[in-house]
């Protein structure tokens, strides 16, 4: 697959959801569930969320042609459509180029965990959280949910197809926070101890930009070197707050 790599790889996480606001309601208030009225694939961008989409998108803009995606690739969850439509609206893109979903970019599943917070799930499923003690993050799957392994392997598959469609394009993927860490960990051929260590040095902000381009002189048929990780300078400059906490569904460490 190396020398089918696009020429270019950004990976954004959304911008801020109405999910992320009301999780960190929950946990300031000490209560086992967030209060969420809608199935985590409908949870839209909060109004702060759709001005960091925005302020992504105009930075881009900002930027010549040969430094914008060509190509655009999101989850279908609602907040990750929302930011890449934000984002291409405000002339982010290359040119008015399609938002193609991939269900393969969907949000970790959580399963009996979903809507819980980390009291929750010592409170209601005690058993769970004794297995993800035992086991880790990376191989904890929650009874109707994945765990990150799970998500690796449908991530595989997914580089395969940009792989495919995609080689020495220009390519930007909006997903979500455990998508992120787990592209890095595959294109990056790393361990679980080195993806963990990275995931806990802190959350991926929202809108941040992880960016890859292609090195022709890495191994023996060129590979993609990472230029920058969870970068807000997009965000950031302006007067957009940067925010980063996990999605609903996510267990704090």
């Amino acid at each position: 697959m190396a020398s089918g790599w696009p020429e270019r790889l950004w990976i954004v996480r959304h911008g801020e959801s109405a999910g992320n606001v009301a999780r960190q309601a929950a946990y300031s208030a000490g209560e086992e569930r967030i209060a969420l009225t809608a199935r985590d694939v409908d949870v839209p961008l909060s109004p702060r969320g759709e001005a960091q989409a925005a302020a992504l998108g105009a930075w881009f803009a900002a930027q010549s042609t040969g430094e914008r995606p060509e190509v655009l690739l999101a989850s279908p969850y609602v907040r990750a459509r929302e930011t890449a439509r934000i984002f291409r609206d405000a002339g982010g893109g290359a040119g008015d180029e399609p938002i193609c979903l991939d269900e393969r970019l969907r949000e970790k599943e959580f399963g009996i965990l979903d809507g819980l917070t980390t009291r929750g799930i010592a409170a209601i499923q005690p058993d769970q959280a004794e297995f993800r003690r035992l086991l880790g993050k990376f191989y904890h799957r929650p009874p109707g949910g994945e765990s990150w392994c799970d998500v690796i392997l449908r991530l595989r598959a997914l580089l395969d197809t940009v792989a495919l469609h995609h080689a020495g394009q220009r390519v930007m993927i909006v997903a979500h926070q455990v998508v992120v860490l787990c592209l890095r960990y595959v294109i990056e051929n790393m361990t679980e101890d080195e993806i963990i260590a990275i995931d806990r040095t802190g959350e991926v902000a929202n809108c941040s930009v992880t960016e890859y381009r292609f090195d022709p002189f890495l191994g023996s048929s060129g590979k993609l070197a990472l230029v920058r990780y969870n970068d807000v300078r997009a965000v950031g400059s302006g007067t957009v707050p940067v925010t980063a906490e996990p999605d609903a569904g996510a267990v704090r460490r």
